[in-house]
């Protein structure tokens, strides 16, 4: 748990009283490689904090085709942000693609933690800002690029990633087939 309590003071400063009160609202869990974390159709009750392992995001578009949105590593919030403000089902899936352990605050410890810790909300604003810059920046990037240049610069950007997601989920987030992510790695590999 010290890696959310690390993550937790790169945004904020708390004292060892409320480091403790957050650990005691925090509860671990572990996920095999393909368990899914949220289903679709289902209301997000707590925030999750991936430890170790990466997450796949993917949703079913209206032509029934699995699109894979985006993957989160190590050092990341998990959530469907506007599902659980919302209190509404999410229309996306949380798939482990890897082995994974998370620490979770239920909605109670959230509003728990709000309450009792001055900073607390500060903090979880300057997170929650910081992933959606990151989202933005990654679909920014990604729309001026052609399917070769966004396979290489996936890995540039996040080379932790490279060699832990199965194939078929990389062709999905790239937004290509299997079969031409095939032939792109093929064409720089020679």
């Amino acid at each position: 748990m010290n890696a959310l309590i690390n993550y937790l003071l790169l945004f904020g400063d708390l004292n060892e009283q409320q480091i403790a009160f957050v650990l005691s609202k925090c509860v671990e869990h572990q996920l095999k490689r393909d368990e899914f974390y949220q289903e679709a159709g289902r209301t997000p009750k707590q925030f999750a904090f991936l430890s170790e392992g990466v997450f796949r995001v993917s949703y079913y578009n209206n032509k029934g085709d699995e699109v894979t949105k985006y993957f989160l590593d190590e050092d990341h919030f998990v959530v469907d942000l506007e599902s659980y403000h919302q209190n509404k089902p999410s229309p996306e899936y949380i798939q482990a693609v890897t082995d994974c352990t998370y620490i979770t605050l239920s909605r109670d410890a959230m509003k728990d933690l709000s309450l009792t810790i001055a900073v607390w909300d500060e903090i979880i604003n300057k997170i929650i800002a910081k992933a959606l810059t990151e989202k933005v920046g990654k679909i920014s990037m990604m729309m001026a690029e052609d399917a070769t240049e966004r396979y290489l610069n996936f890995f540039t950007r996040f080379p932790k990633l490279a060699n832990r997601i199965p194939l078929s989920h990389l062709a999905s987030y790239l937004g290509i087939t299997q079969s031409s992510l095939s032939r792109i790695r093929r064409s720089i590999n020679m």
